[in-house]
């Protein structure tokens, strides 16, 4: 009985430690551009679909990593977007439908319109706080590399700064072991220049 009693008691100490993991306050689209309205912010959209196991590889691995919830939390309005939802959805005064595919899969058109059309999960689309597609970075990200995307995007160094420049610049507190070979990332993100 006595270990038992001390079973439950570490489980409750140091069970604790994993409720005090951050998670991503993900937001519906109605919540974020609402709270847009209110306080202008970019939005950082997750792109996924039920199916896709990379995207769940992505929701567990990278998102749930402190550092890159916290900065998203603090930084962007996150919405989690499923391209393959049927409800309607309003942005920029304009309704999205979900339009039905060949057999069980269709998509979402609003999906269709922040990926420029290249349906591919997961993808992380940023949008700016004016609701203009800054970009859509798809495929799997690892911590590491979304820490600087993210700060890339974050920072508005994608109006100015080459991705080339910026990721041999960049310097991770929290990952200090980073080595993100420049040349790999080169295709994923551009540089966006004001226009």
């Amino acid at each position: 009985m006595r270990s038992f009693v001390l079973l439950i008691l570490f489980t409750l100490l140091f069970g604790s430690d994993a409720d005090a993991q951050k998670k991503v306050k993900w937001l519906t689209w109605e919540e974020a551009l609402e709270k847009n309205q209110v306080e202008k912010k970019k939005i950082m959209v997750d792109v996924y679909t039920d199916w896709c196991g990379w995207c769940k590889k992505m929701e567990k691995s990278t998102f749930s990593t402190n550092v890159i919830s916290e900065f998203i939390n603090e930084n962007f309005y996150p919405v989690k977007f499923n391209a393959e939802q049927k409800a309607d959805i309003i942005f920029n005064n304009k309704v999205y439908k979900y339009v039905g595919g060949f057999g069980r899969r269709g998509y979402h058109e609003l999906a269709k319109e922040i990926l420029r059309g290249k349906m591919s999960y997961p993808t992380v689309v940023f949008i700016d706080s004016n609701l203009d597609v800054i970009q859509p970075i798809p495929g799997f990200q690892d911590a590491k590399t979304f820490e600087m995307i993210m700060n890339y995007f974050e920072g508005n160094h994608y109006q100015k700064t080459p991705w080339r420049q910026f990721t041999m610049n960049f310097k991770s507190e929290h990952f200090p072991s980073q080595t993100i070979t420049p040349k790999d990332l080169q295709p994923r993100v551009q540089t966006v220049r004001n226009k």
